[in-house]
């Protein structure tokens, strides 16, 4: 099912020995069995011309294309992801003590998350290599982001995600024309069903045999956070972590723009959150541990309920050179956090976003974060999608007939 245009990865390698191996819907190595990922000729980018294509490019993450799987010339799926805001978070840095803090609001992507990145690349490269169908195990906002993606590119869609999931990412699936699987069973038993029909038929399955390029769309986190700042890099970022994949790209990206010369090479810290119920990464930082053992979610923030991340050992990595930290926080302070960013910044985020937050927050009050770090939060998901979590934890200020004089008296009281 391979293309007969080029695309911009020179190969796939493997991120554990290094083998190489043509561009293709591949995803293990058959030498060590490690992941693979796309591997680019970056003495050939240069970066001033990188950041002169960037800003002539369309106000998408393809305006990186230079460092995205397809490359120049292919027919891109492309809903306009990416380019999303950054936002100065001078009320939130206030309250948290934090003197230059931004917050990258991915929750205005085309389908509210930036779930609408990967898939973009994903769905992009599966139809260039001859597919006719597309999938994904999801937790919910991959689900609408690849339906979206799907109905675009005219492709068959089947989603398979866990029975008990957020009903408004079920309707909305269903809305853009995918069909729904549910799954009895939490996300790992969901991605196990998926590998196993990846194998039996010929989907393209965005994050199994389609997950080397998914996992390249986060880059564009990373690119567009230095392109927004002025073409530098921050002191310090802050990302939630579900499979690990969002960490370690936006630190590639950091990397990719210092080796070609688009950026002056800096230090920075790279710091991972996630919630109490599913804290399998954090917990192995604690821990001082190189793997990651798996655990069984359970936790308001379905996103990042993978109890059994892909990229776990190399977000750990990415921590400990970077000098960063990755902690969680418990399921009040994620409401707490939804409601602390909406109230300072009018920005409302789903359970993840708590989550980053709420970590946010932490680090801030232990000091891991300084004051004077220039420090970037990102916000991947929107509010609306997790409403429900926030029932009985928000009522109405005040209840009152339709008569002046009892408002005026409950205002006043």
């Amino acid at each position: 099912m391979t293309s007969s245009r080029v695309a911009t990865p020179a190969a796939l390698q493997c991120r554990i020995c290094g083998a190489q191996y043509a561009v293709e819907p591949l995803t293990i190595c058959e030498e060590c069995f490690g992941p693979l990922e796309p591997a680019y000729d970056l003495q050939s980018v240069d970066g001033e011309k990188f950041r002169a294509d960037a800003a002539a490019g369309p106000r998408s993450l393809w305006r990186y294309e230079q460092l995205l799987p397809g490359g120049p010339g292919i027919e891109r799926v492309d809903l306009g992801a990416g380019f999303t805001p950054l936002r100065k978070a001078d009320n939130l840095g206030e309250r948290l003590g934090l003197k230059r803090l931004w917050i990258k609001d991915d929750s205005v992507n085309p389908s509210y998350s930036f779930k609408d990145r990967v898939v973009s690349v994903a769905v992009t490269m599966a139809r260039e290599f001859g597919f006719k169908a597309v999938s994904c195990a999801s937790t919910g906002n991959l689900a609408n982001a690849t339906a979206a993606h799907a109905a675009k590119a005219k492709l068959e869609c089947y989603v398979f995600v866990p029975e008990d999931l957020e009903r408004a990412k079920i309707l909305a699936t269903e809305a853009y024309g995918a069909k729904v699987v549910a799954v009895k069973g939490n996300y790992d038993d969901v991605n196990r069903l998926c590998s196993e029909v990846a194998e039996a038929l010929p989907w393209a399955f965005v994050n199994v045999n389609m997950r080397p390029y998914y996992a390249e769309g986060s880059k564009s986190l990373g690119f567009e956070t230095a392109e927004q700042l002025g073409w530098r890099l921050p002191d310090h970022v802050v990302v939630p972590i579900a499979s690990g994949a969002l960490m370690t790209k936006i630190h590639r990206a950091f990397s990719e723009l210092i080796a070609v010369g688009a950026v002056e090479e800096k230090a920075y810290r790279v710091s991972g959150a996630q919630p109490e119920g599913c804290r399998p990464v954090a917990q192995a930082f604690l821990d001082g541990a190189t793997e990651v053992t798996p655990v069984k979610p359970d936790t308001i923030a379905r996103s990042l309920a993978i109890g059994s991340p892909a990229d776990g050992i190399f977000a750990l990595e990415v921590a400990r050179k970077t000098g960063g930290h990755i902690g969680w926080c418990t399921e009040m302070e994620i409401r707490e956090g939804i409601e602390l960013l909406a109230s300072t910044e009018g920005v409302f985020t789903e359970t993840a976003g708590g989550v980053t937050i709420a970590n946010l927050k932490r680090m801030a009050e232990q000091g891991i974060i300084d004051p004077e770090e220039e420090t970037v939060a990102y916000i991947t998901g929107n509010g609306y999608k997790t409403i429900e979590a926030l029932e009985g934890y928000l009522e109405p200020t005040y209840n009152v007939a339709a008569d002046l004089d009892e408002f005026l008296a409950l205002l006043n009281g």
